[in-house]
């Protein structure tokens, strides 16, 4: 974990060394204040104070970090605001109608068992320095049967008893679903679920016949899991329970939202000095000697 994270902030330092001109060409990066489009699954109007990369550039920014892009990336927001530092994934899973029947019965006790088997069985395979052990909750699994959202938030910590977390949203839509990944750190996220919450989700508008209802029950796959086995990254609760499945998702990566802050700060960072510089800089007025000695044009 330290090697590939070592990678990562040299990648992040290495596109942060790079003028910004040169930069700016190599990711199509998209100022706020317009929609974007999430793929033709659904559009996002983008706040004035956010930059977006859509699907490819989403994947090419996973290559430099030296992440192995999944293929179902759809998008990412990233903030310009100094005092802010998060970003948000978005993904696509193509899984069939997943029904929602099961919202008033998801075991988080059950759950959280499992993936703790899971990491621990993982850990028998890693080095000391690369082992991950989850904790508990910190939002336990809940459901909005409204927005059709699921929402959970499970914390972890590596072996120098530093915590990480993960924030996830799955979005349901007729034929599968969208994953909202935030990465922030325990220290800033109840304000970084307050940004994804108020100037995020509310602005993403799934198109026209791939919204929930539009589910047409005559001819649309319908996903052979629900929504505890979504939680469980689609492996069924009694399967993972049995044989360990757990073991092999791939919690180290994004999908569980370790990203260490001090690499995510020079992608920040980046960010930050490539949109910085198109602000107007204040006018200078020079000395009133000077400017009796220059000549008017």
């Amino acid at each position: 974990m330290k090697k590939r994270l070592l990678g990562m902030t040299l990648a992040l330092t290495l596109i942060c060394s790079t003028a910004v001109s040169a930069a700016e060409s190599k990711f199509n990066w998209i100022e706020g204040g317009k929609k974007v489009d999430l793929k033709q699954i659904a559009t996002l109007d983008l706040d004035p104070s956010f930059v977006f990369l859509d699907a490819a550039n989403t994947m090419k920014m996973s290559k430099e970090s030296h992440e192995t892009p999944s293929g179902k990336e759809i998008g990412s927001v990233y903030p310009t605001d100094e005092k802010q530092n998060w970003a948000v994934i978005f993904e696509y899973d193509n899984s069939g109608h997943i029904k929602d029947d099961e919202k008033q019965k998801i075991d988080a006790k059950a759950i959280l068992k499992s993936y703790k088997k899971g990491t621990e069985e993982a850990n028998k395979e890693k080095e000391p320095g690369q082992r991950l052990y989850v904790t508990g909750w910190d939002v336990e699994p809940f459901y909005d049967e409204k927005s059709h959202n699921l929402t959970w938030s499970m914390l972890a910590e590596d072996d120098n008893k530093e915590q990480l977390l993960n924030y996830n949203v799955r979005l349901l839509t007729r034929e599968g679903y969208i994953s909202a990944i935030l990465v922030s750190d325990p220290e800033h996220r109840e304000a970084d679920k307050k940004v994804l919450t108020e100037k995020i989700l509310p602005k993403l508008e799934m198109q026209a016949g791939k919204r929930y209802e539009d589910f047409d029950a005559s001819k649309d796959k319908v996903s052979e899991y629900g929504l505890s086995a979504l939680i469980l990254g689609g492996a069924g609760l009694a399967v993972a329970k049995k044989v360990g499945l757990l073991a092999t998702i791939a919690l180290l990566g994004k999908k569980f939202g370790i990203v260490i802050i001090a690499a995510f700060g020079v992608l920040i960072g980046f960010i930050r000095k490539l949109f910085g510089r198109k602000k107007a800089e204040p006018v200078q007025t020079l000395p009133q000697d000077q400017q009796e000695n220059t000549p008017t044009p």
